[in-house]
């Protein structure tokens, strides 16, 4: 039977281990309680934390067993880690909202039945600790010579706005999250960014030290294009997992539109298409790869929101290229009719339909000459949009060349 490292090797996973043969070794001869955390610093998950749950899903289905680790904790003191400021400090209301709703969407992704995985908020054991007995306990085992020098803190140490004494502590909460997991559940392995490499090995250390016990670590590439750049991120925001943030369309039309030579690499990392199968599509060239994007969509909307709806903004999508006209499941906003009667001006416009984070936004797209109704550029920001450009109750709008936008009347 493969490994389910060899999977993940070659699949693109893997960036660093702590022990690579001894962790294969334990991969291969039992069924391995393994752990990654979740800061709840947002009401949902996103495309960059999804590459995490493939991970845990290939885990889970090779036989090991997952913990999802909910922030509640470590989320009230903010990881430095890739910022070059300090977080936004939540209330506890907004981290337990938060918390919540992570803990609805991990659900689809991961089997958290009887004798499953397991899902945990380092709430439970952070919140209460005793500092004086905290510092003696766990504190007297890192050096903050070595802290110092990781990535992490020596970016910030060279930041104008520096590292604040509470994120320095994030370090010493989430090796102390491993210990206490080990020690609960037996759990032998943490996984996570390749931005947690830092954190990641000093729990695998405090382990050791504080239980001699032996522990394994791994980090996995953030979901970055060819160039470097993190994915995820669009004009008006994260991609997100929720469908209230993210429509399936939106989402869909992502990874519809990423850029060539991106798509292998997604087709491997965020679906269980066979490999064969993924370098067969990575390899087409020139129109002959829009087949690979539209699989790559098809099969990660499918993942994140279910076949029905992949399928649903597959049609939209075929059907605006193809030059079909109006999809039912397009992106559509209402309009009360008599607003459209007495006329919008196209800038407002864009504003209600999100197309458009501002007014501002919206006049320097029309300039470029960026928004088109039905094929039409349109000419000024205060054009005036009525009902005598509906057809059969709806209009189209397109912003730049792929991002398209129904308008009825209510």
């Amino acid at each position: 039977m493969e490994n389910v490292l060899d999977v993940l090797k070659e699949r693109g996973y893997l960036e660093q281990a702590t022990h690579e043969d001894e962790i294969r070794e334990l991969l291969g001869k039992e069924s391995v309680t393994f752990y990654i955390g979740f800061d709840p610093t947002a009401d949902s998950l996103h495309v960059g934390h999804f590459l995490q749950v493939m991970v845990m899903m290939h885990m889970q289905r090779a036989g090991h067993r997952p913990i999802a680790i909910i922030g509640g904790g470590t989320a009230m003191v903010g990881d430095p880690s890739g910022r070059s400021d300090m977080r936004q400090m939540l209330t506890m209301e907004q981290i337990d909202h938060n918390a919540a709703s992570f803990k609805k969407q991990l659900s689809r992704f991961i089997d958290f039945g009887e004798g499953k995985a397991l899902m945990v908020n380092n709430a439970d054991w952070l919140l209460n600790l005793n500092y004086i007995e905290f510092l003696r306990n766990v504190g007297r085992h890192f050096s903050v010579n070595r802290m110092l020098s990781a990535e992490c803190f020596k970016s910030r140490m060279a930041a104008e706005s520096g590292l604040s004494f509470l994120e320095f502590n994030y370090m010493l909460m989430q090796s102390y999250d491993f210990l206490e997991l080990y020690r609960r559940y037996n759990c032998k392995l943490q996984f996570g960014g390749n931005d947690q490499w830092s954190n990641i090995i000093n729990g695998v250390d405090l382990i050791r030290r504080a239980d001699g016990g032996s522990a394994y670590g791994m980090t996995f590439k953030l979901l970055v294009t060819s160039e470097g750049k993190k994915m995820g991120k669009t004009q008006s925001g994260a991609v997100w997992l929720d469908p209230a943030k993210t429509s399936p369309y939106d989402f869909y039309q992502y990874w519809r539109n990423i850029d060539d030579p991106d798509v292998e690499n997604c087709l491997a990392l965020l679906t269980f298409l066979p490999m064969d199968e993924v370098r067969r599509l990575g390899a087409l060239k020139d129109q002959a790869i829009n087949e690979a994007k539209e699989v790559l969509a098809f099969e990660v909307t499918k993942l994140v929101h279910g076949e029905a709806e992949a399928l649903k903004a597959r049609e939209a999508a075929q059907a605006v290229f193809a030059g079909a006209g109006i999809s039912d499941n397009m992106p559509t906003t209402l309009i009360e009719a008599g607003q459209l009667d007495a006329g919008i001006d196209a800038a407002t416009l864009l504003v209600e339909t999100g197309l458009c984070a501002s007014k501002g936004e919206a006049r320097r797209l029309i300039q470029q000459n960026g928004v088109t109704l039905w094929d039409a550029p349109i000419q000024s920001f205060d054009q005036v949009i009525s009902s005598k450009d509906l057809k059969d109750g709806s209009m189209i709008l397109k912003k730049g060349k792929k991002t398209y936008h129904k308008v009825q009347a209510k």
